[in-house]
């Protein structure tokens, strides 16, 4: 079987995470992905340790991350011939990624105006971190601060605690994400237009959008929603529980698993009590309700509740280090973990019926293909 995007030439001239992610979804899915280098790299090559080391390349697990199945070829296009180059390039590409500062390629003759002379099909897809219009266009991006502007951080942490941002730079990977979403859809777009066009996306616009159910309540009610810690805004009992060795989730979706949790836990009572017949009850009076079922869950352990759980159709999972997450007999079956060549990598989450992932060779070397 092939895969999808078999054919499709992707010129990446982008660095860090979000541009790169995007390029290496891209390139799971088969398209053929040139990644542009400056002479120094990618700056990630450098953010470490750890460090993957295969002869004389020695480059960030970050690096490693984000850059799979791609080529490098090292241009300068700070000097005339580096633009030419890239012209060269974009000829006959379908799709170029950047992620420089608003303005920041025009001055080589790079931005989506020059180049689409040079090729009028180019899906040009600039990412950056507040997009090409609006007061803050002329910032630089950065996922830290975007999670913060964005209101999640103003939604994770402890009530009582400092607003947290996500472990991972989620922005930067969901901006990646939905930039394959565009330029997959410009692409369909062109089939019946036969011209390219230019897709501006930003960081901060991506962290807004999946606010999600947390920004229809403020739009609903026109009351910022707090940090709610481990707990669901408008669902209970849906979060982390003590057991007698450590802590678990149990996530309920309805009155059905409600019940059953309750006769789990040996609070038959519950069942029925006004107070906690219906999820709106449960949640005007989650912290009483909480106490309660906490009060019996920290009698258990882990593994005695997760079983009682499946047993029943409760919805419940442990909460996994990596090394646990990678030891996982699913994670396992599903194939997530992979090697190409020797560099350690994690499988793109996509499973086809009639078509394949191109995982056929790990991050390149700085300037490996020209």
């Amino acid at each position: 079987m092939s895969a999808p995007l078999e054919g499709l030439k992707v010129i990446e001239l982008a660095r860090i995470l979000a541009g790169p992610w995007a390029g290496q979804t891209l390139a799971d899915l088969g398209a053929d992905v040139i990644k542009v280098e400056a002479p120094q790299g990618d700056d990630t090559r450098q953010w470490g340790p750890p460090f993957v080391e295969r002869d004389e390349d020695k480059s960030a697990s970050y690096f490693h991350s984000c850059n799979r199945g791609k080529s490098s070829v090292v241009i300068d296009f700070r000097t005339p011939e580096g633009q030419a180059q890239v012209r060269e390039l974009v000829k006959d590409a379908d799709i170029l990624i950047e992620n420089f500062k608003l303005g920041g390629l025009a001055k080589y003759g790079l931005d989506y105006a020059s180049l689409a002379e040079v090729n009028p099909r180019l899906i040009y897809c600039s990412i950056t971190g507040f997009g090409q219009t609006g007061p803050y266009a002329h910032r630089a991006g950065y996922d830290y601060i975007i999670q913060g502007m964005s209101g999640l951080m103003s939604i994770t942490g402890e009530p009582d605690g400092q607003p947290q941002r996500a472990g991972v730079a989620i922005t930067d990977v969901f901006t990646g994400v939905y930039s394959v979403a565009g330029v997959l859809a410009a692409l369909y777009q062109r089939e019946r237009t036969g011209r390219g066009q230019h897709l501006d996306m930003a960081l901060l616009d991506v962290a807004v959008s999946v606010t999600a159910n947390q920004g229809l309540n403020y739009l609903t009610t026109g009351t910022p929603p707090g940090r709610t810690g481990n707990y669901h805004p408008n669902l209970t009992p849906y979060q982390v529980f003590d057991c007698a060795d450590g802590h678990i989730i149990i996530a309920t979706g309805n009155d059905g698993q409600y019940r059953r949790l309750c006769d789990l836990l040996d609070l038959g009572w519950m069942k029925e009590h006004a107070d906690y017949l219906t999820n709106a009850d449960r949640v005007e009076n989650r912290p009483a309700m909480i106490a309660l079922l906490m009060a019996e869950t920290a009698k258990r352990t882990k593994a005695e509740l997760l079983a009682g759980c499946e047993a029943e159709g409760i919805p419940a999972g442990p909460i996994n280090d990596m090394a646990e997450v990678f030891d996982d007999p699913h994670v396992k079956a599903r194939g997530m973990q992979i090697e190409l060549d020797g560099v350690p990598s994690v499988r793109s989450p996509f499973v086809f019926s009639d078509a394949e992932l191109a995982l056929k060779r790990p991050s390149p070397k700085l300037g490996e293909d020209g």
